[in-house]
């Protein structure tokens, strides 16, 4: 365990778990900005070989992996990722009373201290259904990074399961499903010439000036699925274009970002920002992510939400929970911590929020 204070690691190996608001701080103590992942798990490789020694664990990459073998008709997988966004100011842990300050407390390492505790509770008692904990790498990234990715690639068997359970941010609510996202690229071309004489080419930029005005101008739906609305959106995210400050610009490309809902498919969502295109010059697709359905109909999803009582919104933004449902794996995303909040300066998570997370799943799971 390099590059990190040995200090902050032993602290977060050594942390009593009946504290865990503490425990979320030692997590947050310990930096684990993406591509930097390795410090964080091999901390908690350490922790849990000792604490949770009835647990399979397999290590892959910056990816843990750590599961019972009680022989249950069903498995139920719970997880999050350990990376997070760049610092920004706020790389203390700030302990407040109640409240935990830090980067990536509330994205996700309040979450993160209450699947050490069901872990290391499932190693010393038998739950009512086999259970995977997941901590993996690269979420906060593109997706090459990412660590589901690299499991479901090498080894798709450590997340075989009957419902995976993403613990996000949710603040309490289990938020179902998520959207798909697409970038498209919109290419203009003109001609150059010079700014003395422009009517003897053409400002490409100036032709894309139409396609910019019909998505100001649009309006994204709001999308039922399951009985919840889905609120869509379009926005362009980039814009580039331009030669010299005396060349009329003979190139000009826009990206797009479309969220959209799990009613369409990436095809469907394609087809559909294509047309607000027309009129550039070429269009291709960057990069594209399938949105997720809410699966509310699913036994095992049906009974979290139904036997719990539990409060349900559609999520808003692309979660690891439609690489599972690509997969034919039901999933959600419940977790502590307000997403509204998740990347910014001065997120937080509480006590309470974390405490209720794990409550809920140790309730679900048999792990009281």
């Amino acid at each position: 365990m390099t590059g990190v204070d040995p200090a902050r690691l032993d602290a977060l190996v050594r942390c009593p778990v009946d504290d865990l608001l503490a425990l979320s701080a030692a997590l947050v103590a310990v930096p684990s900005v993406s591509h930097a992942e390795g410090p964080i798990t091999d901390a908690l490789e350490q922790r849990l070989r000792t604490r949770a020694p009835n647990l399979e664990l397999t290590r892959v990459g910056d990816n843990l992996v750590a599961r019972t073998a009680l022989g249950r008709e069903r498995r139920v997988l719970v997880g999050g990722h350990v990376d997070t966004v760049p610092v920004n100011g706020n790389a203390a842990a700030v302990v407040e009373g109640d409240v935990l300050r830090g980067l990536g407390s509330a994205d996700m390492k309040g979450s993160l201290a209450a699947l050490l505790a069901l872990a290391e509770r499932a190693s010393a008692r038998e739950p009512r259904m086999d259970v995977t904990f997941c901590w993996y790498a690269g979420e906060e990234v593109v997706d090459e990074f990412n660590g589901l990715r690299h499991l479901f690639e090498v080894a798709p068997e450590l997340l075989a399961c009957d419902l995976a359970i993403l613990a996000e941010p949710t603040d309490g609510w289990v938020e179902a499903g998520c959207q798909g996202t697409l970038h498209m690229r919109a290419a203009f071309t003109g001609t150059r010439a010079h700014t003395a004489r422009p009517w003897m080419g053409e400002n490409a930029i100036h032709k894309a000036n139409r396609v910019l005005e019909r998505i100001a101008a649009h309006e994204s739906d709001i999308v039922s699925v399951d009985g919840l609305d889905f609120r869509e959106s379009l926005q362009v995210v980039s814009i580039e274009g331009g030669v010299a400050n005396n060349v009329v610009p003979d190139h000009c490309t826009l990206v797009v970002n479309r969220r959209f809902a799990p009613k369409y498919t990436i095809d469907e969502a394609r087809a559909q920002v294509e047309a607000l295109l027309e009129g550039a010059d070429s269009i291709e697709l960057v990069s594209a992510a399938h949105a997720a359905p809410p699966g509310l109909t699913n036994a095992l999803v049906a009974e979290f939400v139904g036997t719990l009582d539990l409060s349900v919104r559609p999520k808003l933004g692309w979660t690891d929970v439609a690489r599972f449902t690509s997969h034919g794996i039901p999933a959600l995303n419940f977790g502590a911590g307000d997403p509204t909040i998740a990347h910014t300066q001065g997120e937080f998570v509480t006590r309470a929020s974390v405490e209720g997370c794990c409550n809920v799943l140790a309730e679900f799971l048999g792990l009281r």
